[in-house]
């Protein structure tokens, strides 16, 4: 029996209505479910990027990656190595401060965490934190004594470290017509 770990994905894909729909379909139709999901224009408006994170084992990723790389409106997948990669995630999080005291200790844990305070009220003070899994994670466990009112993750984002990039594995370059360099 192989390992379920976590997996994360980055995949070139058609800037185009549809697309990531048929994306999380492909992986739904697996049987997996996306623990992440983020999507956004790269630097070529044509070409949006997506960072997609899967719990499952090595032979099914590697499903997954071929059959992506099979679909008409991708361009490059590629399965980032997590110690090649930076991984970052924005969390904001709303948490109750209904004393003086309360709200001075949870801006001395967010001044500890580099977080930013977005929001202050007589009652709350809502954060933005941008980290790894690590420090998301510590922080909420550190705030939940509390109160969270709110938090929101908006899903992990990477780019490999160093030199690597994602056009490393990508489709004949001649295969896709869409004017000048696409990739």
């Amino acid at each position: 029996m192989e390992v379920v770990q976590k997996y994360t994905l980055a995949v070139l894909v058609e800037n185009e209505a549809g697309v990531l729909s048929q994306v999380s379909r492909l992986i739904a139709r697996k049987g997996f479910n996306i623990e992440s999901l983020t999507v956004g224009a790269t630097d070529n408006p044509a070409i949006s990027r997506m960072t997609i994170e899967v719990m499952t084992d090595e032979s099914h990723i590697t499903l997954i990656c071929n059959q992506l790389r099979k679909m008409f409106s991708v361009f490059s997948v590629k399965l980032l190595d997590p110690e090649q990669s930076i991984r970052r995630e924005l969390v904001l999080i709303k948490v109750s401060t209904p004393t003086h005291n309360e709200r001075n200790e949870v801006i001395q844990i967010a001044n500890i965490f580099r977080a930013s305070i977005i929001d202050v009220s007589h009652t709350t003070i809502t954060i933005s934190l941008i980290g790894d899994d690590s420090k998301t994670n510590a922080i909420e466990d550190l705030l939940r004594e509390f109160g969270i009112l709110e938090l929101l993750r908006t899903g992990i984002t990477a780019l490999e470290r160093g030199t690597h990039t994602i056009y490393e594995e990508t489709k004949e370059r001649g295969e896709f017509n869409y004017g000048k360099n696409v990739l």
